[in-house]
């Protein structure tokens, strides 16, 4: 699933490719990437100027020139690419809008779990889909002591809390694994476990590591790509995710692989040990 670097990584090349232009038709082939009446849906786009392209999360939310935010989740393994009007979308190809600068703008997604909504400007973070999201992962949003006291609120393992969203924004499976790697905190960790000086530790390496991410264009691991149809690099920088059975850059233990909360997860037995 693209995460906050993916997404950002996006959201810039589509800036480069779409910003500026018109919708002069939207085709449909798959109704449920759509929440709501895809009629609707059309009838407002058609004839409205993209006018800036944002992000929250891992969500898209397209500006339009009517007052209107389409909110975008590409889920597993949605994808936006632009096309020559002439030219037929490719396979798996579920949303196309037309533009008047002679292309289109294509939303492709194999699983077909991505979705779009659209909703009025500056009501989007009272949606389902956002109105739960947690801080950004940049400074000031991303408060330290908040974030330590949103974490001794909590039952969970941290693995779990930090993919729910509601501690900060941005963080999937990829990264959970390194920031806690980094961190030396055990997956496992129940959250109300977890001491100040560790939260410190671990909310510098969250905004670090994203911010890391976000230069290397992102992490490809299967099927990424950003607007431009180019793979991520920060693939080469992981540490830990991916490596069952490799050796710990730090300690050379075996790095192993279980499952928590549904999720597989990496990690390091030697360094990274439960908090009891």
């Amino acid at each position: 699933m693209p995460e906050l670097p993916e997404v950002q990584t996006v959201r810039a090349g589509l800036e480069k490719l779409v910003l500026g232009t018109k919708i002069t038709k939207v085709e449909i082939f798959y109704p449920k990437i759509i929440i709501g009446d895809t009629t609707e849906f059309c009838e407002k786009l058609v004839g409205q100027v993209i006018e800036k392209i944002d992000r929250r999360g891992k969500y898209l939310l397209f500006r339009f020139s009517n007052n209107l935010t389409m909110i975008s989740h590409l889920r597993m393994e949605g994808k936006y690419f632009v096309l020559p009007s002439k030219q037929e979308p490719k396979k798996h190809t579920h949303v196309v809008f037309e533009l008047d600068n002679g292309q289109k703008l294509c939303y492709n997604d194999v699983r077909k779990f991505g979705r779009m909504q659209l909703v009025i400007t500056g009501q989007e973070e009272s949606t389902t889909s956002l109105c739960k999201l947690g801080p950004e992962p940049v400074l000031p949003d991303f408060k330290v002591k908040d974030f330590y006291q949103a974490l001794q609120g909590k039952k969970k393992v941290i693995k779990t809390a930090l993919l729910d969203q509601s501690l900060v924004a941005g963080l999937g499976n990829i990264y959970v694994d390194e920031v806690l790697w980094m961190s030396k905190i055990h997956p496992q960790t129940l959250c109300n476990k977890i001491t100040f000086a560790q939260a410190k530790v671990l909310h510098a390496n969250i905004i670090e590591e994203l911010a890391l991410a976000v230069q290397a264009g992102g992490t490809t691991i299967r099927s990424y790509t950003d607007a431009f149809e180019h793979s991520g690099m920060f693939q080469f920088n992981l540490h830990v995710y991916g490596k069952k059975g490799q050796p710990c850059e730090r300690c050379q233990t075996k790095i192993e692989k279980i499952v928590v909360g549904q999720r597989g997860t990496h990690f390091c037995p030697k360094c990274q040990k439960v908090s009891r």
